[in-house]
């Protein structure tokens, strides 16, 4: 990689070539990694915002339960044994549980 900014002080020119490779490799890593992870981020997101109380709901822990309050930043979740308070972050939108409500 070195190699290729080294040139001989007669070479001129070659630096398009490498502007181009890295532009084209920007521009693979932004449609495949940055832009689904941010459409992932944006739909945790509006999951996130749409809980309401009776929803099903699993945390990234795995912890399933009822919704029985909302607050701004947690929820608090109804458990087979008792309640228990999690964040809002913490709740994935796991497909199966929230299939059944619609």
């Amino acid at each position: 990689m070195i190699a290729i900014f080294l040139q001989a002080p007669g070479q001129s020119g070659g630096g398009s070539g490498l502007l181009i490779m890295m532009v084209g490799m920007f521009a693979i890593m932004y449609f495949f990694m940055i832009r689904p992870q941010m459409k992932r981020m944006k739909e945790a997101k509006k999951y996130q915002d749409s809980i309401q109380i009776g929803d099903k709901v699993v945390s990234t822990g795995g912890i399933h339960g009822k919704v029985v309050e909302v607050g701004d930043t947690d929820v608090v979740v109804s458990l087979d044994q008792g309640r228990m308070r999690i964040e809002k972050a913490a709740l994935s939108p796991d497909r199966k549980v929230t299939e059944g409500q619609k």
